[in-house]
């Protein structure tokens, strides 16, 4: 297996291999598309690696059929690698309807229960990985206080990592985290009036 080279060894006490099994917080932020995609793919190789994994969708729809979650569904009962829950938080809404749609208490109260049960799982250290989907969201609304989230992230047990996705990542999560992903958005068909697609949206 190819393995990188650091460009920095810190002095911090820790051996080569303690350094490299810490547990990571990662963002995928950005407006370019593929910030699920690539935290899926994050998923899959834990999958391989036998980690539960908790999947916790936060914004998107709870209706959509979203290709990724049939398809880590099925792996994590198969039995041959980790296991795979999947939460849906969402009330039916996204980051497009936001701005038109008029009361948001049940969204907001939606997105802080789902942050409340992700909370009580990293206490009880019931994932491996947890895969925070469009969590970047509440965040930047407001609705999850986001020094909460840097708090409980940099207390939790264990080996825990975490991905959070979405657009407009708080400064605050992106400063503590280790692995920070901005997409950037070069090209995209909707800027041509083509609708999403099966088996590239979902």
């Amino acid at each position: 297996m190819p393995q990188g080279q650091p460009s920095v060894v810190p002095d911090d006490g820790l051996t080569t291999r303690q350094r490299r099994n810490r547990p990571l917080v990662v963002v995928h932020t950005g407006v370019g598309k593929g910030k699920s995609t690539a935290a899926f793919g994050l998923a899959l190789r834990a999958w391989n690696q036998g980690w539960p994994i908790g999947v916790f969708q936060f914004v998107k729809s709870a209706k959509w059929k979203v290709g990724e979650e049939r398809a880590l569904r099925v792996l994590g009962d198969s039995g041959e690698g980790g296991t795979v829950d999947w939460h849906k938080m969402g009330e039916g809404w996204s980051w497009v309807q936001r701005d038109i749609q008029g009361d948001n208490s049940t969204n907001e109260e939606k997105a802080r229960e789902g942050w409340e049960q992700v909370k009580r799982d990293l206490a009880a250290e019931t994932y491996t990985l947890y895969v925070l989907d469009e969590f970047a969201y509440p965040m930047h609304w407001g609705w999850v206080d986001t020094d909460e989230v840097v708090d409980v992230l940099r207390d939790r047990p264990g080996t825990q990592h975490v991905v959070i996705t979405g657009r407009n990542a708080p400064e605050k999560l992106v400063d503590f985290a280790d692995l920070v992903t901005d997409m950037s958005k070069v090209k995209h068909p909707m800027d041509v009036g083509q609708k999403g697609q099966r088996g590239i949206e979902w």
